[in-house]
């Protein structure tokens, strides 16, 4: 279950939500834990019989750790901006390392690099709390203004 930290930090929401709690902060990085369940609805149709947790959907538990990351980070600015939201601009050097089975407990740590006019450069990495490591990737940020609601 996400914190309220997590849900007031980034929009996105169960069933499209792949972090649960903060579980270390830095200045520059984030460090967010995911409970991997056995009842994941993508496990259904995901290799039935052996159950492996999408890669697109490993990326994107590192890439919401990067907003809440970048929320903390850029707290002024978004604060000054309320209708601007990060959007994902670039990923590069994603490699996966390993595999995400049901009832696997995921580390997931974003690190801001650089910022370079309105782009925001981090990186990222995933590994299961028993220390096997599963991905790392290179991303890249941009803020875009909501759309209407």
């Amino acid at each position: 279950m996400a914190t309220e930290e997590i849900l007031n930090a980034i929009p996105h929401r169960p069933p499209f939500l792949f972090v649960d709690e903060v579980v270390e902060q830095t200045e520059d990085s984030l460090t967010t834990r995911r409970y991997v369940s056995e009842a994941e609805a993508f496990f259904e149709g995901h290799y039935p019989g052996n159950p492996i947790m999408p890669g697109v959907l490993i990326s994107e538990a590192v890439f919401q750790t990067g907003a809440i990351c970048l929320n903390r980070l850029l707290a002024d600015e978004l604060a000054a901006n309320p209708d601007m939201v990060p959007v994902l601009s670039k990923i590069t050097d994603a490699r996966f390392r390993g595999i995400v089975r049901p009832k696997d407990t995921l580390l997931i740590t974003a690190k801001f690099k650089e910022k370079m006019g309105g782009f925001m450069f981090m990186s990222g990495s995933v590994k299961t709390e028993d220390g096997r490591r599963i991905m790392t990737v290179n991303f890249c940020v941009s803020l875009s203004k909501a759309a209407d609601q």
